[in-house]
């Protein structure tokens, strides 16, 4: 990961849910570990209620909202990064949530576009999902 790149706070629940079918949440994080990997960038992957338990997530940090939704915790995370002078970059295609933590944010990306990417990363790396 390089000095200076961008955070990337990515809401969970509406990128896993732009593609069909849905991509399971473990399989998410796994993506967004390999991306985060080879962009050189440190994803923070937000999940309404608890984020999956899994290992290795190397440039990727799981947050878990309990009862507070993603939308508030990734709005006052990126009004904290904006107060700070960090990069940032916001995924989600909720407008409501790009209107409260988009401005400042150096790239908003819509959650569909995130899932393509990542779905497109997987099959030029041939991964399959991890199990028996």
């Amino acid at each position: 990961m390089s000095e200076g790149a961008p955070v990337v706070l990515v809401d969970a629940l509406n990128v896993l849910r732009s593609t069909w079918p849905n991509i399971p949440a473990e399989e998410l994080v796994d993506l967004c570990r390999d991306w985060a990997g080879a962009e050189g960038k440190r994803a923070i992957v937000v999940f309404d209620g608890s984020a999956p338990a899994v290992e290795g997530v190397g440039p990727v940090e799981l947050v878990s909202t309990g009862p507070e939704s993603a939308d508030d915790w990734i709005a006052r995370e990126a009004a904290r990064l904006r107060a700070s002078g960090s990069q940032f970059w916001l995924v989600t295609s909720d407008r409501e949530l790009r209107a409260r933590a988009g401005p400042g944010a150096e790239r908003t990306v819509g959650g569909g576009t995130f899932a393509r990417t990542l779905l497109d990363l997987r099959g030029a790396a041939g991964w399959r999902p991890p199990g028996p």
